[in-house]
């Protein structure tokens, strides 16, 4: 079963997804789950763009999941969380993101349901590993026309460059000094994503690195005039968002 990020018209222009609904809906969900367990799945897997800590909420008010296969919050869980319900326990799991993990779940399955299971995540070292030929060759082809492009190099790292604290990231503050010196702000607000390519000092970053980090949601840089109020409300929001106390009001990825 497939779960959407609950916020998508919020996070998105609405438009985009005019015919569809979205949201947290354990009772859609249960219904979804009984039906495949009525059509005869003896395992049933939800894979999940909620978060970590609205899975483990889900996960504790749906019955008959066996596995949460996580994202939205990008964050690389070595184990897989049990989460007592009804029906019995659910396992949660994210795998971090950009590919850095992939989560393998094994699971022993006997008598129509599952006895026992293992979870591992796993470093992908993506340069150790060979390309599928045909997919390489075609990925090259859709790129040349922008190589140069992504290739230019833009500047050298002076230290490590990420994005994965929930309160800041190095890869932030630069985005946010830049969009000061160019704008001639006197703030700056930057989505604090905690995904994206962490850079050791002395990199290069080239234009393509740069976009990894912001092509999705700069694509236009605003400068606006705000009230010392309405700034203290916008971040009052975001940290509503991320840390309210009841994981199905948070949005924050």
């Amino acid at each position: 079963i497939g779960q959407a990020f609950p916020y998508t018209p919020i996070a998105n222009p609405r438009y985009m997804v005019a015919d569809w609904s979205f949201g947290i809906q354990d009772e859609n969900m249960q219904a979804m789950v009984d039906e495949a367990r009525g059509k005869g799945a003896k395992v049933v897997v939800v894979l999940s763009h909620n978060g970590m800590d609205v899975d483990l909420k889900m996960a504790s008010r749906v019955r008959g999941i066996d596995a949460i296969f996580g994202g939205h919050t990008h964050d690389g869980v070595p184990v897989a969380i049990p989460v007592a319900n009804a029906g019995g326990k659910t396992l949660v799991t994210n795998a971090g993101s950009n590919g850095k993990f992939l989560g393998v779940m094994d699971f022993d399955v006997r008598d129509g349901q599952v006895r026992d299971f293992r979870y591992r995540l796993l470093p992908v070292f993506a340069n150790q590993l060979k390309p599928d030929a045909e997919m390489d060759a075609l990925i090259t082809k859709i790129r040349a026309p922008f190589e140069a492009k992504l290739a230019e190099k833009l500047a050298v790292t002076d230290g490590l460059l990420y994005r994965r604290g929930n309160f800041n990231g190095s890869w932030d503050q630069l985005i946010c000094d830049a969009l000061i010196d160019v704008q001639g702000a006197d703030i700056a607000f930057s989505p604090g994503f905690r995904w994206g390519t962490t850079l050791l000092a002395g990199d290069t970053i080239t234009r393509e690195l740069l976009m990894d980090q912001v092509a999705t949601t700069y694509s236009f840089a605003t400068l606006t005039e705000m009230t010392g109020e309405t700034i203290k409300t916008v971040l009052e929001d975001v940290a509503d968002n991320l840390f309210n106390p009841d994981p199905y009001y948070q949005h924050g990825g």
